[in-house]
Order: C-alpha cells, then structure tokens, then sequence
C-alpha cells in the first residue's frame, strides 16, 4: 500500500513539472500533407474594452459545424492559468482544399438569444479563434447609427497562406449582415481559400506585432534617458562618496593621532560612531531575511526569463511565457533559501525553519491568495479565466513538492557556507542611543523619497508593459525589457547607498529596513500609475476587470518592490562592509 501511494506520488510530481516545460500548444506538428485535416479552434468572446474578461464563444447561442468534435486538453500548465479554452468549430477544413461559401449550421433566434446577441452587440464582443496556434479575432455584430437595430455578421470568409506544407497565415472577414428580429432562423456559412505565402515559417507572427508602436521614438528616448540618467547618477555618486569618504578617513585617521584627552574634547560625529551598532541584527529578522530572500529569486527569475524571451520567440506559443516563469520560479527555489537563510544566520535566527517555510511560500501565496479570490469573481460571471480546480491543486503539487525541497536545500546551504557573522566591527551589547536630527534625515521621509528616481528609470516602460498585457499588443522587445532591468537595479542601487549614507552620518544605524523600503518604495509609485493608467488610458468597467486589474496590479507591484529593496539591500550591504573594513577602530 505504502509502495503504491509512493509510485503515485512521483507520477504526480513528474506530471506536474513535465506540464510545465514549454511544448507545442496544438496537436499538430505545423506540417501538413495535402487535404489533411485543419483544426479551426474557437477560444472565447468578451467586450474589446475588458481584455481579460473573457467567456467561452459557445457561452453566445452560436451554433457548431456538423463535423464530429475533436478533444483537446490542455499541454502547458500557462494555458490553464490564462483561461485558454478551446472547442472545436465543427468546420470541415482540409488543407490546400477549398471551400466555397458553405451553411453549416442554422441558429434559430429566439427572444432569449436575440437578447444575448443584442447584449454583446452594445457592448462590442469580440471573438478569437485558432488555426495552426495563429489568432484570429472578428466581432460579433454591429449596430446602426441610432443604435436601435443590430446586426449579426454571419458568413466568416477564412483566407489562409502557406508556404510548403506549413501554414503561414490565416486573414478573417466577416460578411453577411443579418438583421436580429425574434421568432427567425439565422444561417452561419464560411468559406476557406488558400494561397501561396513568401511569408516564411519562423516570422508568420511578424504580422501581430507592432513596431511603429514598441519601436517608437518615445521608447529609444525614454531608453537613451534612463541610460543618461544612470550615468549621471553613477558619476554623482561616485564623486560625491570619494570625495566625502576621503574626507572623512582624513578627519578618523587625524583624530585616531590625537591622546585621549583632545579625543574627549573634540567634536566626534559621523558615521564612523555607530561601528558598534551598523552590524546589529534588523528588528523582525525572520521576515526581513524571507524578503530578501525571495527578492533575490524574483530578480533571478526575471533575468533568466527575459534571456529565454530574447532567445526564444515565446510569443508563438499560448501560455509559454506564463509556463517558463512558473519552470523558472520553481527551479531557483535554492536562491531563495541560499540568500534567505545566510542572512537570517548571520543575524543569529534560531527558528530557521519556520524562516524557510515563510520565505517559501511568501510569493505564491500571495499570487495564489490573489488569483484565488479573482477566481470566485470570475466563476461569478462564468468568465474563462476561471482556474480549474485540477490546475489549483496542480499549483499546490508544484510548491510543496518542487519548490519547498529546492528551498530546503537552498536554506541548508546558505547556512553552512555563508551563515557565519564575519562583521568587520563588534556589535556592542547595548544599543547606543540615536541623536535627535533634521525632519528630512528621518528613515520615513528617506524610504518616501528612495523610489522617486527608480520609478522615473521604468515609468515609461511601464506604459509599454501595461498596454500588452492589458491591450491588444505583443510584447515582443525583451532586449530593452533587459536594459530597463539594468538600468532599474544600477539606479536602485545608487539611490539606496547614497540614502543609507546620509543616515549612517546622522548616526542613526537603522540602515537594513531602511534601504530595503526606501528602494521598494518605487512599487508604491507603480501602483500609483497603475490608477492613472487604467482611469486615463484605458475603457474598462466592470466588476470583474476592475478586481482584475487592481488585483494582479497589486501582485505586480508587490513583487517589483521585493525584488528592488533586496536588490537596493544587497548593493547598501557591500557599501556598508566596505566603508567599516577600511576604518580602523580601537
């Protein structure tokens, strides 16, 4: 019994971690021979306006083709999460065969289904389909100039390229105007032609993307920008802390020469009179060490996929980008509990292992909780984007079985090669009292202010990010996706020393919060945009978008912010270590 329980908990294990890796998103192969049979996949219809608010096409009375259904399933773990639901058309397409235009079904329109109709009519629905994994979108209808009569498009005139024994392209027009009036019978009908493409295999989804868009002149000035202003900052900084640092070890070193007396009777202040205090354990290390920690895994996770991006066309396959995340996050669990635990040691954390569990389920519990309750709203609606309860509990597999193992190792690692303390100062046993200092020096208005110029490096990119994801656009430019990464954690990691520098000098020591918070306080100013972004540049309404976009909104600043303030910490950390090595103290 035990045997058997076993075998089937790794067949569940290697299920879900084969279900994430990246495969062809149909059951094709992309080759065809003459008349073979051509899938036409209906995927869903929604409003233009709500992206993400989605329902199955057949949620409208459509009506289906006579042909037999295929069964499909989902192959990627992405294109369960993202709601991709595909049923078969029912049409009869063979390929290089033609079709003229033919009936295959009739719907007769009763007042219910008129009702429907006229309802996703006023509220532009839109549709997608599938050919070959290439999209194709059309609307439901259109009404007149007073809105008072509506009309259903009835006849889809397929027209699909090839090139060999590949397809290339796929074209829709919708024609066949059809009046709604109750108690009538509606024919559908269709049409397939093909032709020959230039178009080659690996660049058929060149005709999606948008250059004139992604590749405008704002986006290389925004680039050219952030990268001028990365420069300054660096060079500020560097010439700022040189000068000001050679100053100060001039005014240790005169005053290390000085007997006891005049050393009593000088004026003593910097930052050299917290050496005992700099290294003593943050408040809450437990948390903090499971944020950094979890910080350096985003910031690993975003870098490798964005490398996966740019090498790999992972816009071709539905899901593929959301599956390779999710194989990613998974795999460098053991960063998470390297850095995670190596600091909370260092911080002399005894309760490791609830420290490990925190940090491990930090993240997805936060998605999952989110994502979650978005669930309920959109099994509410009856939208797609609901989350099966088999991909629920696929989800779950993965964190206890794949990602809290990894963490396990990465924990008990982090603690036995880089757990020891090895402070350049001793912390003294009693806490040394923090002078009182100017209302800006305070770490509040510092962790206020830290996040301005990281969120003036990426707004604009933001833009860019939110408009595919929300929009009708393909993100496709993860080369200046990296450059922006780049830049965002340089310009991070500047402001944060420069900030951790300026309250060391007032003598206050509580550098490890502070330059965590000040650097992911620039999530706080992207959730801020996110307002502006859907109130002025978007239509959407509703319920179920409006939960969905704050919703997910919040997990993406959540996460941009962890990432930033452990990346601002570990920057400040080497900077703090390096000013006290080169200190003498008594």
């Amino acid at each position: 019994m035990g045997s058997s329980r076993w075998k089937l908990a790794v067949a569940a294990f290697l299920a879900v971690v084969g279900s994430l890796l990246p495969v062809d998103a149909d059951e094709h192969e992309h080759t065809y021979t003459d008349k073979e049979e051509v899938v036409l996949w209906m995927n869903t219809v929604g409003p233009y306006h709500n992206r993400q608010e989605t329902y199955k096409y057949f949620s409208l009375p459509f009506c289906a083709g006579s042909k037999k259904t295929i069964s499909h399933y989902h192959e990627t773990l992405g294109e369960a999460l993202q709601g991709v639901e595909l049923e078969f058309s029912g049409l009869d397409i063979k390929f290089k065969e033609e079709v003229m235009q033919n009936t295959y079904c009739s719907i007769d329109l009763d007042k219910p289904k008129q009702d429907a109709f006229v309802y996703a009519i006023k509220n532009h629905y839109w549709y997608q389909m599938y050919i070959d994994d290439l999209p194709i979108w059309g609307i439901v209808g259109e009404a007149d100039e007073n809105g008072e009569e509506h009309y259903l498009w009835t006849y889809k005139k397929l027209e699909i390229g090839y090139n060999g024994n590949r397809i290339v392209d796929v074209n829709l027009t919708s024609e066949g105007k059809v009046k709604l009036m109750p108690n009538t019978r509606i024919a559908m009908s269709y049409s397939v032609k093909w032709k020959k493409s230039d178009v080659k295999f690996e660049d058929r989804f060149d005709k999606y993307l948008d250059p004139s868009f992604f590749q405008h002149r704002i986006h290389w000035f925004s680039i050219f920008n952030s990268f001028m202003m990365v420069i300054f900052l660096v060079g500020l900084v560097s010439m700022i802390l040189m000068r000001t640092l050679r100053k100060d070890y001039a005014r240790y070193s005169k005053e290390e020469e000085m007997d006891d007396m005049d050393r009593d009777l000088g004026d003593e202040y910097g930052w050299k009179q917290v050496h005992g205090d700099v290294f003593r354990p943050s408040s809450h290390p437990l948390i903090f060490s499971s944020l950094i920690g979890s910080g350096c895994q985003i910031f690993s996770v975003s870098f490798i996929v964005i490398i996966v991006a740019m090498v790999e066309d992972l816009y071709t396959e539905r899901g593929s980008m959301l599956s390779t995340a999710i194989f990613v996050y998974a795999a460098t669990s053991p960063v998470n509990g390297y850095f995670g635990g190596s600091l909370y040691a260092k911080q002399g954390g005894r309760r490791w292992i609830k420290q490990m569990f925190i940090g491990a389920f930090m993240i997805p519990a936060m998605v999952c909780g989110t994502a979650f309750f978005i669930n309920f709203i959109a099994i509410y609606y009856h939208a797609s984007r609901a989350i099966p309860f088999g991909t629920m509990v696929a989800v779950c597999c993965i964190c206890f079985f794949v990602i809290l193992p990894l963490n396990l190792v990465g924990t008990i690692l982090g603690r036995n090669l880089s757990g020891q303390p090895n402070f350049p100062c001793r912390v003294n046993a009693v806490p040394r009292p923090i002078p009182e200092k100017k209302w800006f020096m305070e770490p509040a208005v510092i962790v206020c202010l830290g996040g301005i110029l990281p969120f003036g490096s990426i707004f604009i990119e933001m833009y860019f990010i939110f408009t595919s994801f929300w929009a009708y656009k393909i993100y496709y430019v993860y080369g200046f996706m990296m450059l922006v990464l780049v830049i965002l954690c340089i310009v991070t990691v500047c402001v944060t020393i420069v900030c951790t520098y300026f309250l060391l000098n007032a003598e206050d020591y509580r550098w490890q919060w502070t330059s965590f918070l000040s650097a992911a306080s620039t999530a706080v100013y992207v959730y801020m945009y996110s307002f502006y972004y859907y109130f002025f540049k978007t239509k959407m309404y509703g319920l179920f978008q409006t939960s969905f976009y704050f919703g997910y909104m919040a997990v993406f600043s959540t996460a941009l912010g962890i990432m930033c303030g452990a990346v601002g910490y570990m920057g400040t950390s080497a900077f703090v270590r390096k000013i006290y090595t080169n200190v003498k103290i008594d």
